[in-house]
């Protein structure tokens, strides 16, 4: 049994016409999503005519050599479709590996760091500098990345801007540690790539969101959830004191705890550091956010058309931190505290940059480092949008999230 979707939610005709005005994919881009779309489609109809959602946002973002974030298109900074902190200049990273010296100087030698995605590279860049500063590097620097052409392009930026015993520091691995070991690991930006499920509530029955193909073209559908996806949603429902409504459509990652075992793998002792944009649970699924956080991001422009062009845009869905929160004490960490990013950056060394960023003789340059900022903890840019919470075990992350505590919302 399949439902079509309701029609278009009060807004949706201007989100439309955003859509339309995105700009055109050239014809070697549109080639590539079309190669990508066809393997998609070989899907559905090698699964009973649908797939679910999170099937379809798996395939679009890391399907070998096609989805979005496995192939060679460039992604991040002005050039691609979004800015990440790290892009922005060195001040985020300094500050995270501000955070993170103390960390490394209670595991002492054959501490390792682990980057989940490390983006172009930047923030392995400044932390790794900043860390040497401090005296607290690690022993190893892994940097977990399933994209080659990424790998490439970090390997050629670290190569090129770190003296060559930092540069001996860094490896790229293909899955988590399979060992035991001690060390941090930090993840910037990744839980809201994770595919996602997304339920929706007819007549009081839960139901997972596919895709499908119907007059040739793909649509979002729905089918009766599993017993996983529909436990997972009256969890919520639990918590929350309440039942999502009729026509109610959300989010939700029951597989999330499973992921963090996976990816912590045997750390015996360290901490764990997650920055993402997000919500605590209970503002997560307001009554009024009744069609979730999903959304699409093509060169800087967000729509709301997530099945357009697979493979060339991003998709995303926000972080639920009170989730994140659960999964992170069922692996057997400590939670070590939450607050917004603009809290944590000045918990964690930013009146130094500011500071430094005083001393910078060029004037233009000076200029640029105080945008960063004000990009950084301004709550109009990404200062309150954006949150970190970290975990620790057998250490103490210290005082790194002393400024401006929220974990009383989770």
């Amino acid at each position: 049994m399949s439902t079509d979707l309701p029609p278009p939610r009060p807004g949706a005709q201007e989100r439309q016409r955003e859509a339309n005005a995105l700009p055109t994919p050239d014809a070697d881009a549109l080639a590539h999503s079309q190669r990508l779309d066809a393997l998609i489609r070989t899907q559905i109809a090698g699964n009973g005519g649908a797939i679910p959602f999170s099937r379809f946002m798996e395939l679009a973002l890391y399907a070998p050599g096609q989805g979005y974030y496995s192939a060679g298109a460039s992604k991040f900074g002005e050039s691609g479709d979004f800015v990440t902190a790290p892009e922005l200049g060195p001040v985020f990273a300094a500050c995270v590996a501000d955070s993170f010296a103390p960390v490394f100087q209670q595991l002492g030698p054959g501490a390792r760091l682990l980057e989940l995605g490390g983006g172009t590279g930047a923030f392995a860049e400044v932390a790794l500098k900043r860390l040497m500063e401090l005296d607290a590097l690690p022993d190893r620097y892994c940097i977990l990345e399933p994209s080659a052409q990424l790998r490439e392009r970090q390997r050629e930026r670290l190569q090129e801007r770190l003296v060559p015993p930092l540069f001996e520091l860094v490896e790229w691995l293909d899955g988590p540690f399979n060992d035991d070991w001690d060390g941090v690991l930090f993840a910037n930006e990744v839980i809201d790539a994770l595919p996602t499920p997304r339920f929706a509530i007819e007549a009081g029955e839960v139901y997972e969101e596919h895709v499908a193909v119907e007059a040739g073209e793909l649509v979002r559908v729905l089918r009766p959830a599993d017993g996983f996806l529909s436990n997972a949603v009256r969890h919520l429902e639990r918590q929350l004191g309440r039942e999502f409504a009729h026509g109610y459509r959300s989010e939700v990652l029951p597989q999330l705890p499973y992921w963090l075992q996976a990816v912590s793998g045997g750390m015996r002792s360290g901490a764990m550091l997650f920055v993402d944009y997000g919500y605590p649970r209970g503002e997560y699924y307001l009554p009024e956010r009744d069609d979730g956080t999903l959304r699409a991001f093509y060169r800087h422009r967000m729509h709301d058309q997530p099945l357009r062009w697979p493979g060339l845009q991003d998709l995303t869905a926000s972080v639920d931190f009170t989730a994140l929160a659960e999964a992170g004490v069922a692996a057997g960490f400590d939670f070590a505290g939450y607050c917004s990013q603009s809290s944590f950056l000045l918990g964690n060394g930013l009146a130094g940059v500011l500071e430094r960023i005083e001393q910078i003789a060029d004037e233009g340059e000076r200029l640029k480092r105080t945008q960063e900022v004000k990009r950084l903890t301004l709550p109009s840019e990404m200062g309150e949008r954006f949150q970190a919470m970290g975990f620790e075990k057998g250490v103490e992350f210290g005082t790194a999230f002393m400024a401006g505590d929220l974990s009383f919302r989770l």
